[in-house]
């Protein structure tokens, strides 16, 4: 699918809140399945699945009696179950409830027994993470994983001239350092000095050669971050970054220190882009943004970026990872990227990083829509992520939200009672307050943050 030409004949506004619908809309119709599935699977009757708020637009009713809906506004959800009082499920319908017998209340949320309350409502985050884990699985599967050697599949088109690796080559050493494997090519290649050329020894056919090619990590974009100057600069993916600031570069790792002695004041840069007859170049002058960083040891780095990741000269041959390994994978990868997200929630919470980190539903709209323009493949990974992210903030022991019920089931679990009602109204009250503040604050970031 070529999401860049559908962009363009799209405003960028309409564009991003576009593919933020189309992703909030799967987020919560997967979050809401988890909990009316589970029910159903418990037991407990869902009368309504909406899929959206306000004026219904269509509905049907099933042969379960439960009425399926979509409705006017699209950012959200719920499933209403027998003897609600309302769709958050936060206080039993007393009048309706009355006029149940003793088998039919089982049959609603406030008439089931503890167990079968709790896992209804886990099971909406845990969806989430179950969305995630079968995108990332989705995406490693698609693409595949190195093969255990450096071999090349395919070469980037690149400003460099001359005859260079070719598809099949095995890479064995790096100007004289053997690479005798994919972790041992990363580790000699990313120590290599910044050149022009770099002298690789190539099985081809059988016979060792030596052939010339650019920097294995050259300064080529393998990524563009949304809501960062990069993208808003117009760098796209496959871009090679020739010139910084009027210096020549010829390596990846040389572009944080050139951006970074910015201080974020403009900086001139000169792109070459394949046009499939030799490449052109183009001048680019954009301001780097003040970010922070995750590190692997769950502290953060702030400086000066412009949102790119680096490619390289070629990309590995890669093969079908087995189901586990495919597993494994897309559990540490989720692993990391929820460890990374609460991280950098305390770390704002502390004052440790910027508040501008936390973005509301104006930068998430951003997000996708950028993730969109670089390709369905983005744009999946974006929603993997923006799933695991709110499967995460549901687990919150905040009243209004799911964890805020576990919270209270484990009350009654330990009390052998549910908390008083007053005092669940009482703090329903302080968690929808503690919420729509939070919503506010990071509405608020989208405006003033850059």
């Amino acid at each position: 699918m070529d999401f860049n030409s559908i962009a363009a004949s799209f405003g960028g506004a309409i564009w991003s809140g576009l593919f933020f619908i189309v992703a909030i809309a799967i987020i919560v119709a997967v979050h809401e399945y988890g909990h009316y599935i589970v029910g159903r699977w418990s037991g407990i009757h869902a009368e309504v699945f909406s899929l959206g708020f306000g004026p219904v637009i269509y509905s049907r009713v099933d042969k379960r009696g439960t009425k399926w809906q979509i409705a006017a506004l699209p950012i959200g959800g719920y499933v209403k179950f027998l003897g609600d009082k309302d769709a958050a499920s936060a206080a039993p319908d007393q009048a309706a409830l009355g006029g149940l017998t003793a088998d039919e209340k089982r049959h609603t949320m406030f008439g089931a027994p503890l167990w079968a309350r709790a896992a209804t409502v886990a099971a909406g985050p845990i969806f989430n993470f179950i969305l995630a884990l079968v995108v990332f699985m989705g995406m490693i599967t698609y693409t595949g994983v190195a093969t255990d050697v450096p071999v090349v599949g395919r070469v980037n088109p690149t400003p460099f001239i001359g005859a260079t690796i070719q598809p099949g080559d095995q890479i064995l050493a790096l100007n004289g350092t053997a690479t005798p494997d994919m972790a041992k090519f990363a580790e000699v290649a990313a120590a290599l000095p910044p050149a022009a050329s770099v002298t690789y020894k190539v099985d081809r056919n059988g016979t060792a050669i030596d052939v010339q090619g650019a920097h294995p990590f050259l300064p080529m974009v393998g990524a563009v971050m949304p809501k960062n100057a990069g993208g808003d600069a117009g760098i796209q993916t496959g871009d090679v970054i020739v010139q910084v600031a009027g210096q020549d570069v010829s390596a990846f790792s040389q572009l944080p220190a050139l951006v970074e002695a910015t201080q974020g004041k403009p900086i001139a840069l000169k792109i070459w882009r394949d046009n499939g007859s030799g490449g052109d170049i183009i001048d680019l002058t954009l301001s780097p943004n003040r970010r922070d960083l995750p590190k692997d040891d769950g502290t953060f780095e702030t400086r000066w970026m412009i949102g790119l990741s680096g490619g390289m000269l070629f990309a590995p041959q890669t093969r079908q990872p087995g189901v586990w390994e495919t597993v494994t994978i897309a559990v540490d990868q989720a692993w990391f990227t929820a460890k990374s997200s609460l991280s950098g929630l305390w770390h704002v919470v502390t004052g440790q990083i910027s508040s501008c980190n936390l973005s509301g539903p104006v930068g998430m709209a951003q997000v996708m829509g950028d993730a969109a323009r670089q390709g369905f493949q983005e744009f999946l990974g974006t929603l993997g992520m923006l799933s695991l992210g709110i499967g995460l903030l549901n687990l919150f022991p905040i009243p209004v939200l799911d964890g805020g019920h576990l919270m209270f089931y484990a009350y009654e679990a330990v009390f052998r009672r549910p908390p008083a009602p007053a005092v669940m109204n009482i703090l329903m009250l302080i968690g929808l307050m503690a919420v729509l503040s939070f919503m506010f604050f990071a509405l608020g970031n989208d405006f003033t943050c850059k």
